[in-house]
């Protein structure tokens, strides 16, 4: 038995059917850690080629989210799964739903790279989306990596990190309000900034979300709706 309270069972082919399922979504986790680290370089370096390969590699995703989706929905068919098990499934689907929102956001952050490759370069604010974008990857990444080892304490500094996040979110627009201020001229180019961060802001909190799930998969404690300090106590029992 681990951490979580899963045990082996009697049947062999249940106990792969778990980990088979897990397993897809560790997979799936990678290919969004790419898909984001792509749309970050593509913007990073106006490269809309880079963008394209992004909004390709986006269907991949959909497509993996809904394998994982079906084998959930049979194991809860077929095998029942109580307590323990039951909470693993659906944490799973859970996650699987975040990383396919998380794909989406990159595909956005790819829009705006070939919006900006045919407009010109914006005036400013790449700074604010590489600082932006260093955070939410290490974020995200320690958000799976907490899920694969069954880690609670790492889940809930993943949760924290979401808060200053969302204080560099408000800085960085700060920056891009005022450059909208100084040169009325690159208006649409920052909003192509604009909304690249707006993209940014919200994988921190989708990673903030497989976080929340990696803890009630661990201490059956839901903590979507609750706060940092709550969410602590949870953690600690």
């Amino acid at each position: 038995m681990d951490k979580s309270g899963h045990s082996q069972h009697i049947s062999q082919q249940y106990n792969e059917e778990l980990e088979d399922v897990k397993r897809s979504l560790l997979e799936m986790g990678g290919r969004v850690e790419e898909l984001l680290a792509e749309a970050l370089a593509g913007i990073r370096e106006g490269d809309s080629g880079i963008a394209e390969e992004v909004l390709k590699n986006d269907e991949p995703i959909n497509q993996m989210e809904s394998y994982i989706d079906e084998e959930c929905a049979r194991i809860l068919a077929r095998r029942q799964p109580a307590a323990s098990d039951l909470r693993l499934v659906l944490a799973i689907t859970r996650v699987s739903t975040d990383l396919e929102r998380i794909g989406d956001e990159a595909g956005k952050i790819a829009r705006q790279t070939i919006e900006l490759s045919e407009a010109g370069r914006a005036p400013g604010g790449y700074t604010e989306i590489q600082h932006m974008g260093t955070s939410v990857r290490g974020m995200l990444h320690d958000a799976l990596d907490a899920f694969a080892r069954l880690d609670e304490e790492l889940a809930l500094t993943v949760a924290r990190q979401d808060k200053q996040v969302d204080k560099y979110y408000g800085s960085a627009m700060r920056v891009v309000v005022s450059l909208m201020m100084e040169d009325p001229r690159g208006l649409s180019k920052m909003l192509n900034i604009m909304w690249a961060l707006r993209s940014l802001e919200r994988i921190g909190d989708h990673a903030r979300n497989i976080a929340e799930h990696v803890i009630y998969l661990v201490k059956g404690k839901d903590v979507r709706h609750v706060g940092l300090k709550e969410m602590a106590k949870h953690v600690k029992k």
